[in-house]
């Protein structure tokens, strides 16, 4: 950046208007000498400040305007967060000076101006906050452009798309390093409990699809957000930064507090590392992670994935000018229509390698080298940026916010990427300022010339290496390092006397809630409720906490909540009202991962308490000894892998992490919210524990009725009470009660009560008897819905994964983006219910499942891009099938949850040796599973298949489709998905994934070839499998066609194999002449 240390120099005349009001006018003019004193440094970037962007400051709200020219001035939040982190970077400079010349104040307070006009914008818009902070719809966010003079919004939702989670964690972000910095920016409780609610917002942003940095959200420019990884990366620093921070700075105390939903942020944790090195669905890499994974947020603990991102953007985005934004980005091209918002499908193909580049992220890696200590990475990109530098009349360096290929150049460009000059969008004589760019370029300017440090605009230490990472104030809980040996500390508490003396006849040493007062133990939901006074503000009409439940880190803490200490059990121990928590062996299952969960992810200072409450319901039966194992292994300090230390809650507190709820404070006016604690239950003590004679699991006599349902269908209702009245079999009542229920509603009244009630009692008395096919029967007449339905299948989309719902070979709802409970439980109940009732519950069972297992092992899920729920029902049902070998098959209603999840996880291992091919093409199929480099390849054909590619009906075209969308972009493997949901047979879908496997191979060793008509790839499978049946003795027509059992049987490769009938049917295309020989085919006669 040589062109910074010219001699250059104001005239009095043209300098005089931005002079400081703190000091005398003669004192502006001073030059910048080479290696001059430590003022004469600092004026001359004052002055470059007040000159480029002090200047368009605007007088009223503080905000700075996108473009600095015209009247009718607009401010996006974005930018001008960055122009009043520039000021105060110099700010920081300054304090190096006693004698400033008021200096550092005007300065400072640029910035608190700006970042208060944000505050002022934002509280005009409390109603949207309070909206979106209970459902995140795009039409209910806070907005991201206003009026620069007044604060009034200037584009309604339809006009502008104003969800970018980025912009508000940006701002949460700078208010934490410019208040730890000394500057006073929140100055009453309205403001604190403002954001507070905006921490609330910013919480959900792994699950909230928004439009990105560049306002576009997709790719394509056709209006539909998407989970971008800049902005949940955002989201994570900032979370990081705000919890525990007071927002008063040294001044404040317990109330100016704000508080942070700790397995949120854990939630966008592990978003994020999902995402990277994308950057969304559509964007494969992109600019925008930069100020993501560098400068300002440093959002990534994992320094291999940030060399990979970093990598990834630098290979593919950076060129002679700049970076660019994403790969066919239109932003600004000659050929973009500008009269039009959106694009037209397939017109980013047009953008193909004229994309603008912007010199913004060669200043970006200035910083982060700056940041990192690598001065090689520092002089690489200032020798870069220098001569894309411009200057105004006065000699201040301008930062064009692109160049740009012009129109008669396009063409030349395209032929030869690289070869044509590009030019500047702005020059600074003329007027027009970047002020994003300006504002960086002064704070790396700053930083490369030593005038501040690192850790002055980073106070906080975001960019110091994660393990020695310490947030603000240490009174509170805060996200320290990685523990790697983590001990859980576990208090076994018994709900009654009698069970406690009954467990310590078994060596089992327990605590009652009695003995462990004053200390209270409250389930969850009852701290949910506490949460709910934290931000709330009348005045704004802002609630508190949304009715979010706590996760398992959240429980491991301890509560000062009222003057009360208060621990909390986990959500797995609440009593539902879903069947699984009748199966001990679930809720075993579900302790061994919380632990192995809090083991991964715990990162404060103390030491987990993990609660573990045994109910004599636990123990009845044979539940008894699966339990008594479990406590047996908490004895000896080690379960399902975890180490763990049992004690008296008294003992552990000292080594817990304490959270202090001062927010809960009540003048004596108001009345104490009440709060329910875990009330030991009053039995006698030395009476006995009941346990019950032990249950076997149910035969499957027991669960089968005793009636025929067709039989029973066209029957009175008087003779159906009857027979319900006179039969003892459980599976008979619910089989007649659901006909009750379908002709005469849920209310209609029997001598016992309504149908509903009846089916509810053999809901319970099913569940004590194991009779787990009737369960499953009675839940889904009584559209039962499982707790933590909504977040599992959010654990499933944010891996980049779809979900449907639906049965076997019927019609699927395919889920994209999170979805709220009662909307799932509509999908589920309209698509699962139309077999079998029982479908609909074991679907939620599954849903649960794979929710935890994707988080903890997300390998198990590779090659699956689609989770289709009922294929993999299916593919249990075949797995038993094959089992069972001769025998009748076990029926998958009939297996208990616990046993219903350990079949789930066999069939997602990689199938065992010794499986015939039909049933690992069975089995692969129902779990669309693909191999690696699939979707790569299936591009690769279509580019040499104009007229594209058909399978079971749905079609594939080569355009839009290579036009709309690269080839590593998650959503063409999501269209390639798409085409081959149509097909209704888990094996034959294998066929096909081997097919366009063959093809691919066939294309690459001759490349001079390509197809010429549509590719049927039904009628390639056809050819294939008659040429197989001809070699196997079968003559056409012997058989019925469609008998293919022999062929999905067949090992793929070999001379016999499935493979070599295929490559013989793709060739036999070749010699009909449905392939041609390609234009630059070496071998064609002229």
């Amino acid at each position: 950046m040589a062109s910074l240390d010219d001699d250059r120099t104001f005239s009095a005349h043209a300098f005089s208007k931005f002079g400081s009001i703190y000091e005398p006018l003669k004192s502006i003019n001073l030059p910048k000498p080479e290696g001059g004193s430590l003022w004469d440094k600092l004026d001359h970037y004052y002055r470059i400040v007040k000159s480029t962007l002090l200047l368009h400051q605007s007088p009223t709200t503080g905000l700075f305007p996108t473009k600095t020219y015209g009247d009718n001035q607009k401010a996006k939040v974005h930018d001008s967060l960055y122009c009043a982190a520039c000021a105060w970077a110099l700010a920081l400079a300054y304090r190096r000076i006693d004698d400033d010349k008021g200096r550092t104040h005007e300065l400072e307070h640029s910035a608190i101006k700006c970042m208060r006009g944000i505050l002022y914008c934002y509280m005009r818009q409390a109603d949207k906050v309070q909206q979106f902070k209970q459902d995140p719809k795009p039409s209910e966010c806070l907005h991201s452009v206003f009026s620069a003079h007044t604060g009034d919004e200037v584009f309604s939702h339809e006009e502008y798309s104003h969800l970018q989670i980025n912009a508000v964690s940006l701002f949460l972000l700078y208010l934490v390093e410019m208040i730890s910095s000394g500057l006073q920016v929140i100055y009453n409780t309205d403001e604190v409990s403002f954001i507070q609610n905006l921490v609330f917002c910013v919480e959900r942003a792994y699950r909230v699809p928004d439009f990105g940095v560049w306002e576009r959200g997709s790719k394509y420019n056709n209006g539909s957000p998407e989970l971008h990884s800049s902005s949940v990366g955002l989201a994570k620093a900032a979370l990081e930064a705000i919890n525990g921070f007071n927002l008063f700075g040294k001044q404040g105390c317990s109330w100016s507090v704000i508080f942070v939903d700790f397995d949120a942020h854990n939630r966008n944790r592990q978003t994020l590392c999902s995402l990277l090195p994308r950057e969304s669905r559509s964007h494969n890499t992109d600019a925008a992670l930069l100020p993501c994974l560098s400068y300002p947020a440093f959002a990534l603990d994992d320094e291999v994935l940030f060399s990979q991102t970093l990598d990834k953007i630098i290979r593919k985005l950076k060129g002679k000018y700049g970076f660019k934004r994403f790969l066919r980005d239109g932003y600004r091209t000659a050929l973009e229509d500008k009269t039009r918002r959106y694009y037209k499908p397939a017109e980013i193909k047009l953008f193909d390698g004229i994309e603008c580049e912007f010199p913004l992220f060669f200043i970006f890696m200035i910083i982060d080298g700056v940041f990192r200590g690598n001065p090689a990475q520092v002089k690489e990109y200032q020798d870069l940026l220098d001569p894309l530098l411009q200057h105004t009349c006065e000699g201040c360096p301008v930062v064009p916010k692109y160049y740009y290929v012009p129109a008669d150049f396009v063409e030349l460009e395209k032929k030869n990427p690289g070869s044509q000059k590009r030019f500047p969008s702005n020059s600074g004589c003329d007027g027009k300022f970047f002020l994003w760019g300006q504002a960086v370029y002064i704070i790396a300017k700053l930083l490369a010339d030593k005038l501040i440090s690192p850790k002055d605009i980073d106070p906080i230490g975001r960019y110091v290496a994660p393990e020695d990472q310490r947030n603000v104030s240490m009174r509170f809980s805060n996200q320290g390092p990685l523990e790697n040996d983590l001990v859980v500390h576990v208090a076994l508490i018994a709900e009654s006397q009698r069970l406690q003396v009954f467990l310590n006849t078994y060596g089992i040493q327990t605590q009652t809630p009695q003995q462990v007062e004053p200390i209270q133990i409250w389930a969850q939901k009852e701290l949910v409720k506490a949460y709910f006074h934290l931000g709330v503000n009348d005045k704004l009409g802002l609630s508190g906490r949304p009715d979010r439940p706590i996760g398992c880190l959240g429980t491991s803490k301890i509560y000062r909540i009222l003057g009360k200490t208060v621990v909390c059990y986990s959500i797995i121990f609440d009593l539902s009202d879903f069947y699984m928590s009748q199966d001990v062996m679930m809720l075993i299952d579900d302790i061994k991962n919380a632990l192995q969960f809090i083991k991964q992810y715990w990162k404060m200072h103390g030491r987990p308490l993990f609660v573990v409450l045994i109910r004599e319901d636990n123990i009845r039966g044979s539940r008894f000894n699966p339990i008594l194992d479990m406590l047996a292994a908490f004895r000896k300090g080690i379960v399902g892998g975890v180490k763990v230390h049992v004690d008296r809650v008294q003992t552990l507190i000292s080594g817990a992490v304490v959270e202090q709820l001062d927010f809960l404070r009540i003048t004596e006016t108001e009345e104490a919210p009440v709060f329910k604690r875990l009330e030991e239950l009053d039995l006698p003590k030395h009476s006995k524990v009941k346990r019950q004679s032990s249950t076997p699991n149910a035969s499957e006599l027991e669960q089968q009725p005793d009636v025929n349902i067709n039989d029973w269908k066209s029957k009175s209702t008087y003779e159906i009470l009857q027979k319900f009245n006179d039969c003892n079999c459980l599976a008979s009542q619910a089989l007649l009660s659901s006909i009750l229920l379908k002709r005469e509603g849920p209310n209609f009244i029997t001598k016992d009560g309504t149908v509903a009630e009846h089916i509810e009692r053999i809901y319970r008395r099913a569940g004590s008897k194991k009779l787990w096919s009737v369960v499953r029967f009675a839940a889904s007449l009584l559209g039962k819905l499982v707790d933590s339905l909504a977040p599992s299948i959010t654990n499933v989309l944010v891996q980049g994964k779809q979900v449907t719902l639906g049965a076997f070979g019927q019609e699927e709802e395919v889920i994209s983006n999170p979805l709220s409970p009662g909307v799932i439980k509509k999908i589920i109940y309209e698509k699962c219910h139309l077999q079998d009732e029982r479908e609909a519950v074991v679907q939620q069972e599954l849903v649960i499942h794979i929710g935890w297992i994707i988080s903890n092992s997300p390998e198990l899920f590779s090659g699956m891009l689609k989770i289709r729920i009922g294929w993999i029902i299916h593919a249990m049902k075949y797995e038993l099938k094959i089992r069972a070998g001769d025998m009748p098959a076990k029926d998958l209603y009939q297996m208990s949850p616990s046993e219903v999840k350990q079949l789930l996880l066999d069939i997602l291992q990689p199938q065992q040796q010794g499986r015939g091919w039909l049933n690992r093409r069975q089995i692969d199929g129902s779990l669309n599973r693909a191999p690696a480099g699939f979707y790569d390849r299936v591009w690769q054909i279509l580019e040499r298949t104009p007229n594209g590619l058909i399978v079971a009906g749905k079609f594939l075209p080569q355009q839009p489709t290579l036009s709309d969308m690269t080839m590593y972009e998650m959503n063409f493997s999501l269209l390639v998905e798409d085409m081959l949901q149509n097909i209704d047979q888990p094996e034959y879908r294998q066929i096909i994934v081997e097919l366009l496997m063959v093809i691919s191979v066939i294309l690459e060793r001759n490349p001079e070839l390509e197809f010429q008509d549509k590719v049927d790839l039904d009628k390639v499978v056809q050819e294939a499998f008659h040429d197989f049946q001809k070699d196997h003795g079968l003559p056409k027509g012997s058989e019925k066609q469609d008998d293919m059992t022999a062929f999905y049987n067949t090992h793929p490769t070999g001379k016999k194999g499935t493979c070599s009938y295929l490559s013989k049917a793709v060739i036999t295309l070749l010699l009909e002449g449905e392939m041609k020989p390609s234009n630059d085919d070496p071998c064609t006669i002229s």
